[in-house]
């Protein structure tokens, strides 16, 4: 009996979990900032009682629901008052301008000399000088601007036109046929097929990976 009980409060808990990042949302995971990252780590702890509390789940459980709750309260908040957001999360600091740094900055932003540098070389910047400002944003991240002579040449520099690019859309996976999404870009297997024919498939069984952009150009790949 006690471990029937073990196995229900644990799917109560995965389930929960899965709800409350739901409602959160995708920034849970794609950008966490000072109290996401806190809200994330006490919700996973609250998770983890839940899975092994028999005697009475429902008080982790109305944790876990305050938790979420107020988290995306004050998501919605930071969005309509700019302000709050600036008390919650803090502000980007200027720590790099002009070839300078800022040790006033640094020391405000917390940020040692050694772990900036480590920064710069993350982003590919072993060399100070290409560094025209730089700015440690309140996520922990360092985003840098290079001086304008060390910044790669784009099209425009060189007086080019090329055409727009787009996103490639997966139409074959694993040998099968994504026949919603190779509808949505308007087109249909007889035509994929035809592409196959020209690249020297048989048919989707011969390639692991097919990808189409909007401009109906196709990648196929194989798999060893």
């Amino acid at each position: 009996m006690e471990i029937v009980q073990v196995i229900l409060s644990t799917f109560l808990s995965v389930i929960a979990l899965f709800l409350i990042g739901k409602l959160m949302g995708h920034k849970q995971i794609a950008q966490l900032d000072f109290f996401d990252y806190i809200t994330g780590i006490t919700i996973g702890s609250i998770a983890a009682e839940l899975a092994t509390e028999l005697e009475k789940p429902w008080k982790p459980l109305i944790a876990m629901l305050i938790y979420g709750v107020v988290s995306v309260c004050l998501s919605i908040l930071e969005n309509k008052v700019p302000r709050v957001r600036r008390i919650t999360n803090g502000m980007p600091t200027v720590v790099m301008d002009s070839g300078k740094l800022n040790r006033a900055n640094m020391k405000k932003a917390k940020l040692d000399l050694s772990e900036f540098l480590v920064l710069c070389r993350q982003a590919g910047y072993f060399d100070l000088k290409a560094i025209q400002t730089a700015v440690f944003e309140y996520n922990g991240s360092l985003t840098i601007l290079p001086v304008s002579t060390e910044r790669p040449a784009t099209p425009s520099d060189l007086n080019l036109s090329p055409q727009q690019e787009t996103f490639f859309t997966e139409i074959i996976m694993d040998g099968r046929i994504q026949g919603e999404k190779l509808h949505n870009l308007g087109l249909d297997e007889s035509w994929l097929q035809q592409q196959l024919k020209a690249q020297g498939y048989r048919s989707a069984k011969d390639v692991f990976l097919g990808m189409c952009d909007k401009n109906n150009s196709v990648q196929f790949y194989t798999t060893k």
